[in-house]
């Protein structure tokens, strides 16, 4: 299984500005400690701030931080919000379906077992579980 790059951007913006506390962050500002796109940090970010996981403040001194604290957002709610559907093959959507094995299919129901495994482990995460190493992540990004 393979995120998107969205959901790693996504993910990537939260540690970030859980380390940050209440200071405010700017998206470029966290662009340039990963030497990551600006653009597509901007669309995670507005839509973290959408979520409800960013306050996104505008105006000349404006930024983002974290809308509630980090033991609170949960890594696989953070997941399925970013990544859509999470179809990994096309017999788990009825609509592209078109395999005619799917009501006997071992295979295919081993794959959601599995797909459901991946997001229980992401929902025992906070974002201030993998940002526990603060001092560490601190010193790599604001150099």
């Amino acid at each position: 299984m393979r995120l998107t790059t969205y959901t790693n951007y996504a993910l990537r913006t939260l540690m970030y500005c859980s380390l940050r506390g209440e200071k405010l962050s700017r998206v470029q500002d966290i662009a340039e400690a990963y030497g990551i796109s600006n653009a597509h940090l901007i669309k995670a970010a507005h839509q973290l701030g959408q979520l409800g996981y960013l306050e996104n403040v505008r105006g000349r001194s404006g930024g983002i931080r974290l809308a509630m604290p980090a033991d609170k957002i949960i890594v696989g709610e953070v997941v399925r919000h970013t990544e859509g559907d999470m179809e990994l093959v096309e017999c788990f959507s009825r609509e592209t379906n078109t395999c005619p094995l799917i009501e006997i299919c071992r295979l295919s129901r081993a794959l959601k077992r599995a797909r459901q495994a991946f997001l229980d482990v992401l929902d025992e995460l906070t974002v201030a579980d993998i940002a526990a190493n603060r001092t560490q992540l601190a010193a790599t990004l604001f150099e």
